[in-house]
């Protein structure tokens, strides 16, 4: 698995550390499932749940709060004939606006942290990596 191999397999990180490339290949050859969004336009949690539902094909009656993104999240299904089940997300260009917060941020990753925590017990390698695009800035690189 290489460049997983060095990452707990049940975290959540800030994507600048990594290559993002070389994550999303080594959770291919993993037959891992990757669930990628770039929230570049959204500024707020209203639009940050809606992108994500979106990108990660939730299902119609999705809630667009932070415990249905729980549900939908710990419904999802790894690739049941991997040898090491599991899920790669990253979360691009987290708005960092006053009506998406530092706060309201954290609100969203423990929603994926917990969700680590569920994986966890089910065997299920759970990784998630973020980055935040800068306030009135452009876009983060490579995240």
């Amino acid at each position: 698995m290489g460049t997983l191999s060095n990452i707990p397999p049940h975290a959540v990180l800030p994507l600048t550390a990594y290559d993002r490339d070389a994550l999303e290949r080594a959770a291919e050859r993993a037959d891992q499932r990757v669930l990628e969004v770039d929230l570049e336009r959204a500024t707020d949690k209203r639009s940050v749940l809606a992108q994500i539902a979106r990108g990660f094909s939730l299902p119609a009656h999705f809630g667009h709060n932070l415990d249905a993104l729980y549900d939908s999240v710990t419904d999802l299904e790894a690739n049941g004939h991997a040898d090491q089940p599991g899920f790669l997300v990253i979360l691009a260009n987290l708005p960092d606006t006053p009506e998406f917060d530092a706060g309201q941020r954290d609100a969203l990753l423990d929603v994926f942290r917990d969700a680590a925590e569920f994986f966890f017990d089910r065997k299920t390698a759970f990784r998630v990596f973020y980055s935040v695009r800068p306030r009135g800035g452009p876009r983060v690189a490579g995240g």
